[in-house]
């Protein structure tokens, strides 16, 4: 576990106990890890650096609503496999449809998605599945069962069996309850937002040039606006967007102008940036 620690710090991850702990529980036991908490706070970044902490090539599968077998899994190139069909039929008349099919529903007709990329990966794989709470349920048990013994049927082919099974995660923002049997077959972590002083630590591991004093400063005002009733928080990719921002602008302490200039780049409503306006200098204070 510490080792872990180390290494994710190696490739500017700040990991706590407990994230160390299940990302080395996972890879011993070789089951997938459920990462739930609010947007922004690190769960994909998290995928990514075991990635680059391990030299593992990574598979990225985005859900959204309607995504279906053939984006998840894989699909036939039915182009590809027409102009076969079209090619033999000018060349031998006689060609029967069961040559044909042996002929059109072989790997080089098949293209390959997340899931079956992650699969039959010879090398080694973090496969992400973000937002996983953004399938249906009939979608998210078709993810189970791929993930219950990594292996996949293909009725044209054949049963593919993973040489070698993929670290992978699953994130979720928590928008719907997601089954019990996903839950039971994953490891599960939950991931919020850092504290004031790890989300320090943070600033001035991801942003070059910037000192302790404006970085401390750029964690307390952001501390302070997720204390508020917004419709989205600051997320820790923004908050650095934030450091950078007023870094580039040369502004070496934080004032409630400095702030009311550059808020665009930490709220993205309208109605966040009013409300957050109202409480600047009680957070500059603070």
């Amino acid at each position: 576990m510490d080792d872990v620690r180390t290494r994710l710090s190696g490739v500017d991850y700040l990991a706590d106990a407990m994230i160390s702990n299940v990302v080395h529980l996972a890879d011993r036991l070789k089951k997938p890890i459920l990462v739930e908490g609010p947007a922004g706070t690190g769960k994909t970044e998290l995928a990514k650096s075991v990635a680059r902490m391990t030299s593992a090539r990574i598979i990225r599968l985005q859900c959204y609503e309607g995504l279906d077998e053939s984006k998840a899994l894989y699909e036939w190139n039915y182009k590809k496999q027409l102009l076969r069909i079209q090619a033999q039929s000018a060349i031998e008349n006689t060609t029967t449809w069961q040559r044909m099919e042996d002929d059109i529903f072989r790997e080089e007709f098949l293209l390959t998605r997340p899931l079956l990329e992650a699969i039959s990966a010879p090398d080694p794989v973090v496969l992400l599945i973000d937002e996983v709470d953004r399938v249906e349920v009939e979608t998210e048990a078709l993810l189970l069962e791929v993930l219950s013994d990594y292996q996949l049927s293909i009725p044209e082919l054949g049963t593919v069996t993973a040489s070698q099974v993929p670290m992978v995660f699953l994130t979720s923002n928590n928008t719907r309850d997601l089954s019990e049997a996903l839950k039971r077959r994953c490891l599960y972590l939950h991931i919020d937002y850092p504290t004031m002083e790890r989300e320090r630590e943070i600033i001035l591991r991801r942003v070059p040039g910037i000192d302790v004093h404006l970085a401390d400063q750029v964690s307390r005002v952001v501390r302070s606006l997720r204390t508020l009733d917004l419709k989205k928080h600051p997320s820790v990719s923004e908050t650095l967007d934030w450091a950078r921002t007023l870094l580039l602008h040369g502004v070496e302490t934080i004032g409630e102008d400095e702030v009311r200039e550059t808020l665009y780049v930490l709220l993205k409503y309208k109605s966040d940036i009013d409300k957050a306006g109202e409480r600047l200098a009680e957070a500059l204070r603070g």
